[in-house]
């Protein structure tokens, strides 16, 4: 597993590009049997994918944990962005459909990821946090999701909200995950830009055809800067950082939080006129 410690403000003002992929920036999280894991001291979290295809892939109690298993004192987020996959989880079998989500609380022991076809592999994406209470395991299928259209296709920002882990859906203690899935001709994503001191935050970007690619904004919103970013690609946003961008084509992206507060709508808007 790899670690990443944390970068202040002061520090990535002087970052060249080659810095700031390396310590922002999450590669090759989807390879075929293959689970990575990235454990950033942002909030530790623990950032992950999996692509199981010709076997079961289990969740690793990494020896930097000093826990007798992984969630013994964490919880997980799930989703599943490519082909029907299944989760099973202390013997009970979840079956996730592309854009489905699966909470894992405090406590659950055995976790394994499997795909039902070879030609069409799941992509998981993971998220795991800290935990001090025991929720209940619970799987959200998209439409379960309560989707929220927003944006105009003036502003080349139409796009749906799928909200999973959050005050109003599936419970967790920090864990807040969903996704957004951008219209056809739409490219910016997180408009208004924001900030949000009391947690940070990753996105993972899918569907994005390749070559295209995202130009990812972070850093404070005077001064930002970016990553340019391909498909199956994360980045770790700090919680002083603005966290927005367009891309070349329309895409999809998983959005998933930790920290002090659990409130979805926390933020500290930013005007675009105010950024530099």
């Amino acid at each position: 597993m790899e670690i990443r410690f944390q970068s202040s403000p002061k520090e990535v003002k002087g970052m060249c590009t080659e810095e700031l992929r390396a310590n922002f920036l999450v590669q090759d999280l989807v390879k075929q049997d293959a689970l990575k894991l990235v454990y950033s001291h942002y909030d530790r979290v623990i950032i992950g994918g999996v692509k199981p295809v010709s076997r079961k892939m289990e969740l690793p109690n990494e020896a930097e944990l000093r826990a007798d298993y992984f969630l013994m004192r964490r919880e997980l987020g799930i989703i599943n962005v490519g082909g029907e996959g299944v989760v099973e989880a202390d013997g009970v079998t979840y079956e996730l459909k592309k854009l489905d989500a699966l909470y894992l609380g405090k406590g659950t022991q055995k976790v394994s990821f499997a795909s039902k076809s070879a030609d069409k592999p799941a992509d998981f994406f993971l998220l795991s946090a800290p935990a001090h209470h025991s929720y209940p395991n619970r799987k959200m299928t998209k439409d379960e999701a309560s989707p929220v259209a927003l944006g105009d296709t003036t502003t080349s920002n139409k796009r749906t909200i799928y909200k999973y882990i959050h005050a109003d859906g599936i419970q967790s203690c920090q864990l807040v995950m969903g996704l957004t899935v951008l219209s056809e001709g739409s490219v910016w994503n997180s408009v208004p830009p924001h900030t949000h001191t009391r947690r940070m935050e990753v996105y993972f970007y899918f569907d994005v055809p390749e070559p295209q690619r995202i130009f990812h904004l972070m850093g404070e919103p005077q001064q930002t800067r970016h990553i340019v970013m391909a498909n199956h690609e994360a980045v770790i946003s700090p919680p002083w950082s603005v966290h927005c961008g367009p891309g070349t084509t329309n895409y999809g992206f998983i959005w998933a939080m930790a920290g002090e507060n659990y409130t979805f709508t926390d933020m500290d808007p930013v005007a675009i006129a105010e950024m530099k």
